[in-house]
């Protein structure tokens, strides 16, 4: 049985429930999976993939990009998938990234208020300005990258990070998971990974 670690980082618990809705997928089709919050991973020697999740706020949870660069010979020796939770993602042309499945929660994408045009705020949401660090981080083995839809809460937030999502970004409080896509892109992982064919 394939063995696959799901860790993620959260400051409110959002991205603890992704994390646990996505490693419930994982198992119904015949993998193990174990979810843990990344402090708390030694290493992934022991599991045949990764899938590494974190919030989006002033870009992908600093910790989580560290994590991809300090770890990147261990996990280019496993498939990899990384999720993103976010509040806003502005519509811009998809990237062509080889060999990455790149999946977007279609209700989290909002079009520029100006067709062909990003304001300031929405130039902090776009597909390039979230992905590019990432994928600069990751290793070769990556396989899938997903955007969820998060959960604000302002009062959990350090000060800092709340002026940017407010005054910079535009982000309004609130809750935007979308399980049924979560839960199909958990359950379309194996085969993403290609755990299946192992």
């Amino acid at each position: 049985m394939k063995k696959v670690l799901v860790t993620y980082i959260t400051h409110s618990g959002t991205t603890r429930d992704v994390a646990d809705a996505i490693a419930e997928e994982i198992i119904k089709t015949g993998c193990e999976a174990q979810v843990l919050e990344l402090a708390e991973v030694k290493d992934s020697k022991e599991f045949d993939a990764v899938v590494l999740g974190a919030p989006m706020i002033i870009g992908w949870h600093r910790n989580a990009l560290n994590y991809l660069k300090t770890h990147k010979a261990e996990l280019a020796e496993k498939p990899l998938a990384l999720f993103l939770t976010a509040m806003s993602l502005t519509e811009s042309p998809k990237p062509d990234i080889p060999g990455v499945d790149l999946h977007l929660d279609p209700k989290l994408v909002a079009p520029p208020q100006k067709p062909g045009r990003f304001s300031f705020k929405e130039s902090f949401t776009t597909l390039k300005h979230y992905l590019t660090p990432v994928l600069k981080a990751a290793p070769t083995s990556l396989k899938a990258v997903a955007f969820f839809g998060g959960r604000l809460d302002m009062y959990r937030l350090k000060w800092y990070d709340a002026v940017f999502v407010m005054l910079v970004v535009g982000a309004k409080p609130g809750e935007k998971r979308n399980w049924p896509d979560i839960h199909a892109w958990g359950a379309s992982l194996p085969a993403l990974l290609k755990l299946d064919s192992k």
